[in-house]
C-alpha cells in the first residue's frame, strides 16, 4: 500500500541506488563541490587559486572547473580565465525551493488531516522511477510509526504513485515505469491493468490501495496541483487495513481530497 507506517516496512520497499560510486569518483565529486564552496566564498576565482585552495595540480583544477562549467554550474567571469557560480546553481535551488514551499504550505493541512483521521499523512513527488516522500506526519493511533520522509517507494504499488503516474502523457508514463515488481499477491504487474487503474484515478481524482505493498495496509492519496493546474505531488493517508476499513475509506477520501484541494489553493491553483 502507499505509505508504509507503523514499524512494518520491509526492506524490498526501499528504491536503493542501482550503482556503487568507486573512491576516485567520490573524490572527483568531493573536489568538485569544494571548488563551489570555494567560489561561493570568494565570489571569483582562477584555477590557480582553486588548485591552491584544494591542494591539487592545476591540471586537475582546471578539469573540474570544466566539468562544472559544461553544467553550467559555474562559469567564467568577463575577465577570462576566472570563474564564478553559473545560473545552473539557480536551477537547483529553485528546484530545492519549490520543494521546502510544497512542505511549507502543506504542513498546516497535513497536521490537520493526520489529527482528523489519526493516522499518518505523507507527501510525495515523482522522482524518476519512484514516489520521494517529502513530509510526514504521524496521527494519534499511528504507534511509532516508520520515518519515510526522503525515502522512495514503489509507483505501481501505492496510492501516492498511482496518483503521480495518472496525470503523466503516455511517453513520461513509460519513462516512469519500469519494471512492475510483485510485493504482494495484490501488486498490480501487468501494464494494461496498471493503465485501467490509473485512468479510474484520474477520472475519480484520487488513488486507493489496499494490500498492494504490503498485506494490511491501506491507503488513500489525492493530487496536489500547482498554480497552472499541473499534478505537482500527492498527499496520502495511510494505515493498517483493521482501521482503514472498506466502511471508512470513502470517508477518508472525502478527508483527503478537501486537504490536497487546499493544498493546491495555497499553491495558487484558482479551480474550486
Amino acid at each position: 500500500m502507499t505509505d508504509v507506517v507503523d514499524g512494518r516496512g520491509r526492506s524490498e520497499e526501499v528504491v536503493s541506488p542501482s550503482s556503487a560510486v568507486t573512491g576516485a569518483g567520490v573524490q572527483s565529486v568531493d573536489r568538485a563541490l569544494a571548488i563551489l564552496e570555494v567560489l561561493a566564498r570568494t565570489g571569483e576565482s582562477g584555477v590557480t587559486e582553486i588548485a591552491g585552495e584544494l591542494g591539487v595540480h592545476k591540471s586537475t583544477a582546471f578539469r573540474l572547473v570544466a566539468t562544472l562549467e559544461a553544467h553550467r554550474l559555474v562559469e567564467q567571469t568577463t575577465d577570462r580565465g576566472r570563474y564564478r557560480l553559473g545560473m545552473g546553481i539557480l536551477r537547483l535551488a529553485g528546484a530545492t525551493t519549490a520543494r521546502l514551499d510544497l512542505v511549507q504550505e502543506a504542513r498546516p493541512l497535513t497536521r490537520q488531516l493526520a489529527a482528523d483521521t489519526g493516522e499518518t499523512v505523507n507527501i510525495a513527488v515523482l522522482s524518476d522511477h519512484s514516489a520521494l516522500y517529502l513530509d510526514q506526519v504521524a496521527g494519534s493511533s499511528a504507534l511509532q510509526p516508520h520515518n519515510w520522509v526522503g525515502q522512495h517507494i514503489p509507483l505501481h504499488a501505492t496510492s501516492n504513485g498511482k496518483v503521480l503516474l495518472s496525470w503523466l502523457d503516455d511517453a513520461a508514463l513509460e519513462t516512469a515505469l519500469g519494471t512492475l515488481a510483485t510485493y504482494t499477491p495484490h501488486t498490480i504487474t501487468a501494464r494494461d491493468d496498471l493503465r485501467d487503474e490509473l485512468a479510474q484515478v484520474r477520472d475519480q481524482g484520487y488513488a486507493v490501495a489496499i494490500d498492494e505493498l504490503e498485506v494490511g495496509l491501506t491507503a488513500v492519496a489525492a493530487p496536489i496541483r500547482n498554480a497552472h493546474g499541473d499534478v505537482v505531488a500527492s498527499i496520502s493517508v495511510s494505515g493498517p487495513s483493521f482501521r482503514l476499513t472498506q466502511e471508512r475509506v470513502p470517508e477518508v477520501v472525502r478527508q483527503v481530497r478537501e486537504a490536497a484541494v487546499e493544498v493546491s489553493h495555497r499553491l495558487g491553483w484558482g479551480h474550486r
